[in-house]
């Protein structure tokens, strides 16, 4: 298992500076992600696969392409999406990180008379149709997975409806975020211990929860918590458990650093997260 980067945390950076960057300060990261579209600002991917070439010139692996979006719901999502699948295959790059997509309103974080009825229905009427028809078109790359993070928000955000996803598709897996999971008191090792070789792909990435705001409004409040840099909330302990669980699972490819520390300047907090994992994997 080794330790990589998801490039959009330099995303104020060219791809040549940012990899310029890379291999002076943390010269052992060989392994890098690269968003080619959703949310994404896109900072380092282009239609001409020049990004590629740059990596590989470098002697640095690409570990996975990263679409997060909404293609449920958002055509230039659905597309890119579609996109990002096929160029997997002609990289051969075995890994494509994406997000179900959905309706806030119909995910786990919404309840009133009846909402349960409205998630069966969108469920059986758009996300296990779609679902079925991206594991068909992944399916025509061997190896290629297709990996889930599991965020509330998105029809598919824990394990129980990532389950009812994964029936699908045995290419369909999970991006294993623990940040997503520390302020919904989900057990980060026990999903792994659970999802086994589903877990297809890792990100490092830490969350901050305000224990006094935590009391008066609860996690579903956006101030209750912060995304954080590895190690500010859970210590190197909790890091070397978590390596560990993956471990057992059978993982054994990239723990990929996801920058989204607003209080901590990205240069510093990605070489801080890559101690803190270099020695968990230690």
């Amino acid at each position: 298992m080794n330790v990589g980067l998801f490039t959009d945390g330099l995303a104020h950076l060219s791809l040549s500076e940012a990899l310029d960057w890379l291999e002076q300060a943390l010269p052992s990261v060989r392994d890098l992600e690269i968003a080619t579209g959703g949310y994404s600002p896109v900072p380092h991917y282009d239609e001409e696969r020049r990004f590629a070439e740059e990596i590989g010139r470098r002697g640095l692996r690409l570990a996975a392409l990263n679409v997060s979006g909404n293609p449920l719901e958002n055509a230039a999502h659905d597309a890119a999406l579609r996109h990002t699948v096929e160029l997997a295959g002609e990289l051969g790059t075995e890994r494509v990180v994406c997000m179900s997509g959905g309706r806030a309103e119909l995910s786990g974080g919404a309840w009133f008379p009846g909402v349960e009825n409205d998630v069966e229905r969108y469920w059986q009427e758009r996300v296990l149709p779609y679902w079925t028809e991206i594991a068909a078109l992944a399916a025509r790359q061997p190896g290629l997975r297709i990996c889930f993070e599991l965020e509330p928000g998105a029809a598919v955000y824990n394990t129980s409806t990532f389950a009812r996803v994964a029936a699908v598709g045995s290419n369909l897996c999970v991006n294993l975020d623990p940040s997503h999971f520390f302020w919904q008191s989900i057990d980060s090792l026990a999903v792994i211990a659970n999802l086994g070789d589903r877990v297809g792909f890792a990100h490092g990435k830490d969350t901050v929860i305000d224990a006094q705001r935590l009391e008066l409004d609860g996690a579903l409040d956006r101030t209750a918590w912060r995304y954080a840099t590895v190690g500010d909330a859970h210590d190197s302990s909790w890091w070397r458990a978590f390596v560990a669980a993956l471990q057992a699972a059978g993982y054994d490819r990239v723990v990929s650093i996801e920058y989204e520390d607003d209080l901590v300047p990205p240069e510093e907090s990605i070489v801080r997260a890559a101690h803190v994992l270099a020695g968990a994997l230690a």
